[in-house]
C-alpha cells in the first residue's frame, strides 16, 4: 500500500462513504430490504456517530477514501457491548490487509472505551468478511441481539475483549 492512512470521520465524507456501502452490498447481491442498503443513515454517517461511545474511522490510499469502520452502541445491546458496523472496502482495497487494520483500530476503541464484548452482523453474501471476523475470534450466535433494525442480516457474531 503506497500511501495509506486512517482518520476519524468527517461531514464530507459522507457521499462517498455511502458509495463504497451501497455498491459493496451490490456487488456481492447483498443489497436487499432490512440491510444498510437501505437505511437513511448509510447517508449521514458522520452524523450518526456523533453518538457517546462510537468511531468511525476512515481508510485512504493515495487520498482517496478506499473504505471503513467503525463501533457503535447499538440500542438494546447488553450493557457493556457495541457493535462493530459499516466495514465495508473498494475492490481495490480488500486483500490487502486494510481490512484487519480498520477491525483492529475498532476494537482497540472499543477496549479504551470500556466496552467488554463486541457483536457484530452481517450476511453469507460477505463470505470472505465472515472469514475475516472468524480469524479475529467472533463466535456465532443462534439469533441477533440489539435493535439494529437490520432484519436483512442472517448472520450474527459476538466476540469478548477480556
Amino acid at each position: 500500500m503506497n500511501n495509506l492512512s486512517i482518520r476519524t470521520i468527517q461531514p464530507a465524507d459522507n457521499p462517498f462513504l455511502s458509495k463504497i456501502v451501497k455498491d459493496t452490498l451490490a456487488e456481492f447481491g447483498a443489497n436487499h430490504p432490512g440491510t444498510v442498503y437501505y437505511d437513511a443513515t448509510t447517508d449521514a454517517l458522520y452524523e450518526l456517530f456523533q453518538k457517546e461511545g462510537a468511531a468511525y474511522f476512515v481508510a485512504e490510499l493515495d487520498g482517496e477514501i478506499v473504505g471503513g469502520g467503525g463501533i457503535y452502541p447499538t440500542d438494546g445491546l447488553p450493557d457493556a457491548t457495541c457493535e462493530l458496523v459499516k466495514m465495508y472496502l473498494r475492490p481495490l482495497a480488500r486483500g490487502t490487509g486494510l481490512g484487519r487494520t480498520l477491525i483492529e483500530k475498532s476494537l482497540a476503541f472499543a477496549n479504551e472505551a470500556g466496552y467488554k464484548q463486541v457483536y457484530l452482523e452481517t450476511m453469507p453474501e460477505l463470505k470472505q468478511a465472515v472469514k475475516v471476523y472468524a480469524k479475529f475470534g467472533f463466535e456465532y450466535l443462534k439469533g441477533p441481539m440489539g435493535n439494529s433494525g437490520h432484519t436483512g442480516c442472517s448472520l450474527w457474531m459476538l466476540r469478548s475483549l477480556e
